[in-house]
């Protein structure tokens, strides 16, 4: 399979595949309200509790208590969309948007819920931006068997004005824009966290970009993948050439780049490239294309040709340690506080298939952890939720935690040669992360020298 096959199929996979979630006190006031539910032939009368302020306070650290965000993703994040005196969300709540309700079957719906921790043994507290939209989530619940059902009524908007009470959100969440933000910049607006002059938005996929030509962000341009990322082991193109695509671009290190595509990995491709080089203003648009136009917005056909400046303004790279090579990849495997993650299936990871047809030899780098990625090499469920935004970065951190990837330790990630590793190196640094890095040649190139060592089968783990 060529690259340009391999990258229809991702995006193709991921837009249509079945996206699911993996991984890895005081009594409340009482709301009566009648619900039908079959229950052993008997109708029963299902409770909503209520809960205020000062009750929900002392009540978030109990083990029994589930606390569920359930306004959009973006809000979760840290961005302010309701007026909020603060961003993100309520330390320790689970995500869990009202929107995933019609995106996810009612015979998926459990495990759904249960892979957030929502289980029916805990009590669930149920927030929104007021208390006026909580309703939907807990109808649902109950409908689901849920009895134990509970709505904070206030909301974020009280929670966020009292600055003593504990609020959490992603480190770089500004690096992580949601359509709406980027529709107020095209527009002409300056959104929250801008306070740039100069603006690129691009559309990142393989080759000439025939779905681009059909439908694309009013003004955005396009980036081919093949103009960064070469043969043999599509490792990235001389430091010259990267220069010469940016600037042709528009682009220098001072510009803020917005980047999406059908599909994130390529988006965040040209992400880790562009890092690399120096720009110092990169985004991901959170969810992709779909994203846009799953929230109505504008989209206009045809080409926007970019206007070109003549100086990158820096030496490229500002950021060599963003791409490293195979040598460094072996220095990272030999240090004690350095881990390299494999960001493939769990087939590829133990050897039963090397993913790609063009990839013979099966199997992982000897000394490699597994990072998670998804059911094959053109999904990346595990870290993408029901609507294809970031998943939840506790949960990522959580199932990194557990294979031994910390946030102290020098971390490099790879894949099969690059798309799906750059997509979590741009979520490790969202989390904050600093002392990360994309091994370029990955799985392709290290196999592709047999004197270097791989294993196979389910590894030791730390």
């Amino acid at each position: 399979m060529n690259r340009r096959k391999f990258a229809l199929l991702l995006a193709t996979a991921v837009m249509i595949g079945n996206i699911a979630f993996t991984a890895c006190g005081n009594k409340a006031t009482k709301n009566t309200v009648d619900k039908k539910i079959e229950t052993s032939n008997k109708e029963e009368k299902i409770e909503i509790n209520k809960i205020s302020t000062a009750e929900l306070k002392k009540k978030i650290n109990e083990e029994n208590v589930v606390l569920v965000d359930t306004r959009e993703e973006a809000s979760y994040l840290g961005w302010t969309l309701h007026g909020e005196e603060r961003g993100g969300h309520i330390k320790g709540a689970v995500d869990f948007p009202t929107s995933w309700l019609d995106k996810i079957e009612d015979k998926n719906m459990i495990k759904s819920l249960e892979d957030k921790g929502i289980v029916k043994d805990k009590e669930i507290i149920i927030y929104d931006v007021d208390g006026k939209e909580n309703s939907k989530l807990a109808d649902k619940l109950i409908t689901l068997g849920y009895k134990n059902v509970t709505v904070y009524t206030d909301g974020i908007i009280a929670w966020a004005q009292d600055k003593e009470l504990p609020m959490d959100k992603l480190a770089r969440h500004e690096k992580l824009v949601h359509p709406q933000w980027v529709n107020a910049l095209v527009n002409g607006e300056k959104p929250e966290t801008f306070n740039n002059d100069k603006y690129v938005v691009v559309e990142v996929s393989w080759g000439e970009g025939k779905d681009y030509k059909e439908a694309h962000i009013p003004g955005a341009l396009h980036l081919d993948t093949g103009l960064i990322e070469e043969e043999p082991w599509w490792n990235i193109v001389s430091d010259e050439k990267i220069e010469t695509v940016l600037t042709s671009l528009g682009i220098n290190k001072d510009t803020t780049v917005v980047l999406y595509g059908a599909d994130s990995t390529a988006a965040a491709r040209a992400a880790s490239v562009m890092m690399y080089a120096g720009v110092e203003d990169v985004r991901l648009m959170n969810g992709g294309f779909g994203a846009w136009t799953e929230a109505g917005l504008k989209t206009e056909e045809g080409v926007v040709e970019p206007t070109a400046i003549e100086n990158f303004g820096a030496k490229v790279p500002v950021h060599p340690e963003y791409i490293i090579n195979t040598a460094e990849a072996k220095e990272i495997l030999a240090d004690e506080n350095g881990e390299l993650v494999s960001i493939r299936s769990w087939a590829e990871y133990i050897g039963e298939t090397s993913g790609y047809t063009y990839i013979e030899p099966k199997g992982r780098i000897a000394g490699a952890v597994w990072g998670h990625a998804g059911s094959d090499p053109y999904h990346m469920e595990h870290f993408r939720n029901v609507d294809n935004t970031m998943r939840n970065y506790h949960e990522i951190e959580a199932f990194w935690k557990d294979w031994g990837i910390t946030s102290d330790k020098k971390v490099s990630y790879f894949c099969g040669t690059g798309w799906r590793a750059s997509e979590t190196f741009f979520y490790a640094h969202l989390m904050g992360w600093d002392n990360i890095s994309v091994y370029d040649g990955g799985w392709y190139e290290w196999s592709g020298d047999e004197s270097n060592p791989i294993e196979s089968g389910e590894p030791e783990r730390k």
